[in-house]
């Protein structure tokens, strides 16, 4: 079993885990966010609010990161049970073909993978404080 890819598959494709892949916990998923870069899907929403003056540059991501921050708790939430309800399932069956719950895990994977990026990113941008009469 691998912990990053399993058989040619990342992480957040469900085959990943069909193989016998492990489910990473957040900080892994973090790391992997860092190594690739992203930026999720909510990177024009982010860069539009970055470009604002001061400050309502800083009001505008702090409440795109609390939007956020509330849909990763709700996510890694989820994702702990559909990693519990793999388990179980790995106990149980020995069939190697792609069920729901495989399917469920990766959309779950790739959920935090996203939330991860956008928190990342936005608290990167909040570390650094625009002069109030430049714009």
């Amino acid at each position: 079993m691998s912990t990053s890819t399993s058989l040619g598959y990342d992480a957040g494709h469900p085959w990943y885990y069909v193989l016998g892949g492990v489910p990473l916990g957040p900080k892994k998923i973090l790391n992997a966010v860092r190594r690739r870069g992203y930026r999720g899907y909510l990177q024009d929403e982010i860069a539009s609010a970055d470009g604002r003056c001061e400050p309502r540059r800083s009001q505008e991501l702090r409440s795109i990161r609390q939007k956020v921050a509330s849909s990763l708790r709700d996510d890694l939430a989820q994702y702990r049970r559909a990693v519990l309800h793999l388990r179980r399932y790995r106990k149980s069956s020995d069939r190697q073909s792609c069920t729901d719950i495989h399917t469920a895990v990766s959309l779950k994977h790739n959920h935090l993978f996203n939330d991860l990026a956008h928190l990342d990113w936005i608290d990167e941008l909040l570390s650094v404080q625009l002069d109030l009469f430049e714009c």
